[in-house]
């Protein structure tokens, strides 16, 4: 089985949107991550449904499946970074009301899945209260996904309030409809599995999958080669288990060479890939 690879729009952040797309395409890939985001389709603008649709048309011209990822920086509050969360103590109702926008969307290009993170607590706000919101919050984004037929996925993040994939097992008996977006780059920062033994053991609830390189402790999304991710190894456990969806590149910070940063991604992966069957 040739597993299926994609390329975060969070790394070609200098490119207009369909340049992007192209760039990735004409790379090899099999499908887009979308951060929606300033430039890159805002969900909030109006003309957004108009934008949607001609980028439905453009993917599907091109033969590509998209994932809908939703960690842009100052989409929401131009001076605070990722805010407000689910987590806030005010505006939580935006951050729902964006996610729900993302569903719409993903609806219409029929992605894959939509990812999107918990938030963290703001000095002075009570843990037990936080944890509650987020449920709240949650709660409501996947009662809007599932009507829409779409697949919502939390991504454990690194500082945040559900940091792990056991914080994220702890909220899904809450949540039994809720998928996991698994970064297997975050599980060397947290340290908490390996990340080719995470694939297996929560092989039954994946919604999506992304991999990049990193260094363990350290959380920066970095090039293939440059750290200590076992690709390779990833890809066996991910053949293993027959992932059939988009596996997503994200290097965040990489925008100002997505020009040779895309296709060699694309290129190491099908090297580990390769490596596998000799």
């Amino acid at each position: 089985m040739s597993l299926r690879y994609a390329f975060n729009t969070n790394g070609t952040a200098n490119h207009r949107i369909d340049h992007a797309v192209a760039l990735i395409a004409d790379s090899g890939f099999d499908g887009v991550a979308l951060t929606l985001d300033h430039g890159f389709l805002d969900p909030m603008e109006e003309g957004w449904e108009q934008r949607t649709e001609a980028l439905a048309r453009d993917l599907s011209a091109r033969g590509l499946g998209s994932v809908i990822e939703t960690g842009a920086r100052f989409l929401l509050d131009p001076r605070a970074k990722h805010e407000p969360t689910f987590v806030s103590a005010t505006g939580r109702e935006r951050r729902v009301a964006f996610l729900q926008r993302a569903v719409d969307i993903a609806a219409m290009l029929g992605s894959e899945a939509v990812s999107f993170w918990a938030g963290v607590p703001k000095p002075g706000v009570d843990v037990v209260q936080a944890q509650a919101w987020l449920i709240e919050g949650v709660a409501q984004v996947l009662e809007y996904a599932e009507k829409r037929g779409v697949v919502a996925a939390l991504e454990p993040e690194p500082g945040m309030l559900c940091e792990t994939v056991d914080d994220w097992n702890g909220m899904r008996k809450s949540l039994p409809g809720l998928k996991l977006a698994l970064d297997l780059g975050h599980l060397l920062v947290t340290e908490e599995r390996e990340p080719p033994a995470a694939v297996r053991e929560f092989r039954d609830v994946l919604g999506t999958v992304t991999i990049e390189d990193m260094r363990r402790g350290d959380h920066t999304h970095l090039p293939f080669g440059e750290g200590d991710m076992p690709v390779a190894e990833c890809l066996a456990a991910l053949r293993e288990i027959d992932f059939r969806g988009l596996i997503c590149v994200e290097l965040s910070r990489e925008s100002h060479r997505a020009d040779v940063m895309v296709p060699r991604s694309l290129a190491a992966l099908r090297d580990a890939e390769e490596g596998l069957a000799a």
